[in-house]
C-alpha cells in the first residue's frame, strides 16, 4: 500500500488481511446481514436494468452476464470496450445502492465517489480472462471489488501481459482493493466453486466493481 495516492488510502478502521500481488484483500469484511442487504439492493438494480450478455469486440459472447448502476455503465460489443450513460435497452442506469457506496467510503473515503458499479453475475462455468481495467480517465483512483455468493479463484499478475501471476480464493463478503501499482494489474476469475455459499438461493456469484470513470 506504500504507492497509493492520498485519495485512495484505506480508512484505518478497516484492517487488510492480505496483500495479493499488490492488491489489498479485506477478507470477510462484510458480515452475513450486510451481504443479504446488498443482494436485495442489487436485485432492485437488476429489475431496473436487466442483466445482459455482452459481446467481446471480436464477436464472442462473454460467459458472465452483467449490468451496472451509477452515472455510467460498462459495456462491450463489436465496437469495443467503453462506458455508456444508458443501458443497452435505452434506459438510464439506476443509482448505486447506498449500502454499496458505504463500502467505498469505508475503504477509500468520500472525497471522490465512484461513477460506476459494474454488476457481474457468474453462473456455474463462467469465468473472466485476464484483463486490465483501463477505460477510466484517472488511474489514481482505485478499483474496489466486492464478492457475494460462491467462492471464486481470482488471479492477478503485473501490468504487462504474460508475466507471473498469483491466485487467491475470494469468498462471499470479501472486498479487494486494486490501487497503486495493482490498479492496472492484469486480473481475472479462473473459475467459481458451485455450492460453496448459500447467499444466492440458486447459486452463482455476484461481483460488484466500483470505479471512478471521469
Amino acid at each position: 500500500m506504500e504507492n497509493q495516492s492520498a485519495q485512495s488510502k484505506p480508512a484505518s478502521a478497516s484492517v487488510p488481511t492480505a496483500v495479493v500481488n499488490g492488491a489489498t484483500l479485506f477478507a470477510g469484511l462484510l458480515d452475513t446481514a450486510e451481504q443479504v442487504r446488498i443482494v436485495e439492493d442489487i436485485r432492485r438494480v437488476v429489475a431496473a436494468a436487466p442483466l445482459f450478455s455482452p459481446l467481446t469486440p471480436w464477436g464472442k459472447p462473454m460467459s458472465v452476464r452483467m449490468t451496472s448502476a451509477g452515472k455510467y455503465g460498462w459495456y462491450t460489443d463489436r465496437k469495443g470496450y467503453r462506458y455508456s450513460d444508458v443501458h443497452p435497452e435505452g434506459s438510464d442506469w439506476p443509482p448505486i445502492p447506498a449500502n454499496v457506496l458505504d463500502i467505498w467510503r469505508r475503504l477509500v473515503g468520500s472525497e471522490r465517489m465512484p461513477d460506476c458499479c459494474l454488476v457481474n453475475f457468474y453462473a456455474e462455468g463462467a469465468r473472466m480472462g485476464l484483463h486490465q481495467d483501463r477505460d477510466e480517465a484517472d488511474f489514481r483512483w482505485p478499483v474496489l471489488s466486492v464478492s457475494l455468493g460462491d467462492d471464486a479463484r481470482f488471479r492477478i499478475g503485473g501490468t504487462t501481459r504474460g508475466g507471473p501471476t498469483e491466485s487467491v480464493l475470494l469468498r462471499s463478503g470479501d472486498v479487494l482493493l486494486l490501487t497503486g501499482e495493482s490498479r492496472l494489474a492484469y486480473h481475472g476469475i479462473d473459475r467459481i466453486m458451485p455450492g460453496t455459499s448459500t447467499l444466492l438461493p440458486k447459486g452463482g456469484r455476484i461481483n460488484l466493481t466500483l470505479r471512478v470513470v471521469d
